[in-house]
């Protein structure tokens, strides 16, 4: 079927099964959320699809906030203390949201070389448990035969790559950016499109993101809008899906939002940061009220610790920042909670 508009394309694929009744349909190019719910709609209604996506390896797709779903979303999940010792794990850990859209992916290497992973669900959950399953390799040879590669030739084959496609011919861990953050922290190029540049900068200072604003799409590594300017779907947002540029839709226009996407950011878009310091704060609340001794909570930045002293404020407790920066943190107190002191900077 034709596609007279790109925007228009997940409409198209919808109609295509409700009016035409297929047995397999192909997409071509999957790069909007849009197109990927409508993706997970007609492989839920018994239709056999195939399609493509951008991204170098399987860890791109679960990377892309966009395209996730395709692989079967990712969510930070809290577990009870029991269950994260049985584990041998933190208590906020990611999983897989929902079974995967497609069932198997091929990563296109190069022209003569493709990586298969047969069970997209398993491999998912391997790698977000820390180590992957080594997926089946094959390349066609100089007769135009079609070979499976050996262990051995997969293990000579990652000497020879970069590291990260080296990890998908030994099985080594992968660093899977949407849950570890690297200790070389790189400078992010944002292009704000749709929201307000001025309010952007206050929350890169407040922040203390490394983050600078960039003034060309091409020149970006990340691209912050709204999510009424996203639904519009402008040329800037579907050339920037195009080039596989990740994009973050903030709720509404605020100095709030744009402050979590940064430090979301500054986590290698892994685990929610503000979401980890609050769970902290609230066991740590518990604790004092519980025991009536005071607790003190892991360093965090300014924005971070204010969210922290108004918590305690709701519980009627007191808070204080103490240290100094980068080892400035927050200790909630007993007593009631006295509005003066909930923004208090006490050196001690």
């Amino acid at each position: 079927m034709q596609v007279a508009r790109p925007a228009a394309q997940h409409a198209v694929m919808i109609e295509a099964v409700e009016n035409h009744m297929p047995e397999v349909i192909v997409i071509d190019e999957i790069g909007t959320e849009l197109e990927a719910q409508a993706a997970r709609t007609i492989a839920e209604r018994g239709v056999q699809l195939v399609g493509t996506a951008h991204g170098n390896t399987l860890e791109n797709l679960m990377a892309n906030p966009t395209l996730s779903d395709l692989v079967g979303g990712i969510q930070s999940v809290t577990l009870g203390d029991e269950e994260a010792r049985r584990r041998g794990t933190q208590k906020s850990i990611l999983e897989r949201k929902a079974p995967p859209t497609f069932q198997a992916v091929v990563e296109i290497q190069n022209w003569d070389r493709v990586a298969i992973h047969h069970d997209v669900a398993e491999t998912v959950d391997s790698i977000l448990r820390g180590y992957r399953i080594p997926p089946e390799v094959r390349e066609i040879t100089d007769e135009g035969e079609i070979r499976r590669l050996t262990p051995q030739e997969l293990a000579a084959l990652a000497e020879a790559e970069p590291p990260d496609r080296a990890r998908v011919y030994s099985g080594m861990p992968a660093p899977v950016p949407i849950q570890r953050r690297s200790r070389e922290k790189r400078q992010q190029r944002i292009y704000p499109f749709g929201i307000s540049r001025k309010r952007l900068l206050q929350a890169i200072k407040e922040t203390g993101s490394g983050a600078v604003v960039s003034e060309k799409l091409e020149d970006s590594d990340v691209v912050i809008t709204d999510r009424s300017y996203y639904r519009r779907r402008p040329s800037s947002v579907r050339e920037a899906e195009s080039r596989g540029i990740p994009i973050y839709v903030l709720k509404n226009n605020t100095l709030l939002q744009m402050e979590q996407a940064l430090l979301s950011l500054d986590e290698g878009g892994g685990a929610d940061p503000v979401y980890n310091a609050i769970s902290e704060a609230e066991e740590a609340i518990q604790t004092v009220i519980s025991q009536e001794r005071p607790v003190e909570l892991t360093p965090q930045r300014a924005y971070i610790r204010r969210l922290q002293h108004e918590l305690a404020q709701r519980y009627n407790l007191n808070s204080r920042s103490m240290g100094r920066e980068p080892e400035r943190r927050v200790r909630i107190l007993p007593g009631q909670g006295n509005p003066n002191e909930i923004f208090g900077e006490v050196e001690e």
